[in-house]
């Protein structure tokens, strides 16, 4: 088994959340953004209400059970103000969610997507709240930008800036047919000289038809190893009649093109399994979100032997974490 659930289950269930404004008793807690800063691990979760209006809610804590969420949840200036590239209109925002997290250049940066009456977007967050009340400033978000114009999920920033530029993975969303959410089966590349003004650089990763990938989209942001970029990415299996199956996989992307793919997991390497996996809002889902590992080299590579803790969601109901290696992780791409 390439990654090992924590053998306790879930690490946050929405038990787990003190009452705060508007989330008195919520439904559900699950696919958190993650990072690691000075040895403290800190997410920001996705928290829905029995309404179904979605929250975003910090905490902070060791890699297992310690996990200690906010008080209150994050504040996002501007969000009724947001507006596309050149666009004078404002955009009607309906859902804020699925945060991917990721420190480039000091800062700590979220992208979120965002439900709005033009379809689903991408938005760059900064972190800015108040580093003494312990969230590492992710009780506050202020928006650097909404990325394009066109219905869009699945956004990770690159913790490293290549050639000089930002970087973003990104999964374009196309129709799925009468009743089914909009969804896509290629991941693609953008760039940015400010992270404000957004340009395509082409595909990467496609869905492979009938089998467990046929719809992708990046899981947390890359990795850095010696071998290159290390990606996590969800698959989703549409060919059964009954239910779409939600599974993990992982690819290698060449380090100073990204748009390269040097190897990927032929199989899936984790699958709904556990029964709080198998059930729950929507049935058959991991859906790995976020990603931390216990050390990188002064290259800010992380070395073969190194923990990796991968941060997921299980059945849009709960917050989970599962561990493997860096080198179990290539080796799964290679084979």
């Amino acid at each position: 088994m390439i990654l090992r659930r924590h053998p306790n289950g879930p690490i946050i269930t929405r038990r787990d959340l003190p009452p705060m404004p508007g989330l008195i008793d919520p439904s559900a807690v699950f696919n958190p953004g993650a990072v690691r800063i000075d040895g403290v691990t800190y997410l920001l979760l996705r928290v829905q209400s029995r309404g179904r209006q979605t929250f975003l809610v910090p905490a902070r804590g060791r890699t297992d059970r310690s996990f200690q969420p906010a008080g209150a949840v994050t504040e996002m200036v501007g969000l009724d103000n947001l507006r596309q590239p050149g666009g004078r209109q404002v955009l009607e925002v309906f859902h804020v969610y699925d945060p991917r997290l990721t420190v480039c250049d000091g800062q700590l940066l979220v992208v979120t997507a965002v439900d709005t009456d033009r379809g689903c977007r991408l938005v760059i967050w900064r972190a800015t709240g108040d580093p003494a009340l312990g969230f590492a400033g992710l009780d506050r978000l202020e928006p650097l930008a909404v990325t394009g114009g066109e219905d869009t999920r699945n956004g990770v920033l690159f913790p490293q800036r290549i050639g000089g530029r930002w970087l973003m993975l990104e999964r374009p969303n196309v129709p799925q047919g009468a009743g089914a959410p909009p969804s896509g089966s290629t991941i693609t590349l953008s760039s940015s000289d400010d992270l404000v003004k957004w340009q395509p650089e082409g595909p990467v990763l496609g869905g492979r038809f009938r089998f467990w990938d046929e719809l992708v989209g990046a899981g947390p942001p890359p990795l850095l190893t010696s071998e290159g970029w290390l990606l996590l990415y969800h698959g989703v299996a549409t060919h059964f009649s009954s239910v779409n199956i939600y599974q993990t996989g992982a690819a290698l992307l060449a380090r100073d093109d990204p748009r390269q793919v040097l190897a990927r997991t032929r199989d899936n390497i984790f699958e709904p399994r556990a029964l709080y996996e198998l059930t729950g809002q929507v049935p058959n889902v991991v859906f790995p979100s976020g990603l931390t590992v216990d050390q990188v080299d002064a290259d800010g590579c992380a070395p073969p032997e190194t923990r990796v803790w991968v941060y997921y969601g299980a059945a849009d109901t709960a917050v989970c974490v599962a561990t493997t290696t860096v080198a179990a992780l290539l080796d799964a791409c290679r084979a």
